[in-house]
């Protein structure tokens, strides 16, 4: 099965829109797909979805908080030992981190301005709708 990590912004873009990123949450919620998470990443997920520009969004932070409680059930947690400095973003490491450690298949994210690498190690990364099209 396939070991997946999802970038935060692929976690709000599921909260907000029915489109890739929905797909590819409720796949991993399906158990079609292993979600991979570390501490970093679930705090960053907490911390970014918790601001208040997402209020404006219906029932947003109800969903938010139900979402991280079903991620958190349902993956592999990973406690990455590796320090990381190759994106400028430097946040963005911790995704490189956790891929290090856990073997991820793929690092899906909507962020091609800081990833411009397309594999790390043996992680392929790839946009929500680059996994879809080619997975699914």
């Amino acid at each position: 099965m396939q070991k997946i990590i999802l970038d935060t912004n692929v976690i709000v873009s599921s909260l907000i829109q029915k489109n890739f990123p929905y797909l590819i949450v409720d796949h991993c919620i399906e158990g079609n797909a292993i979600l991979c998470i570390s501490n970093p990443i679930l705090q960053e997920y907490l911390e970014v979805l918790a601001r208040p520009k997402f209020a404006k969004f219906a029932d947003f932070k109800t969903n938010a908080d139900f979402l991280i409680a079903r991620l958190s059930e349902i993956s592999e947690t990973y406690e990455p030992k590796n320090k990381i400095e190759i994106i400028k973003d430097e946040p963005d490491n911790r995704l490189l981190e956790l891929a290090d450690i856990s073997k991820a298949d793929f690092i899906i994210t909507g962020n091609t301005n800081d990833f411009t690498i397309q594999i790390y190690n043996k992680t392929r990364i790839l946009t929500p709708k680059e996994y879809w099209e080619e997975f699914k």
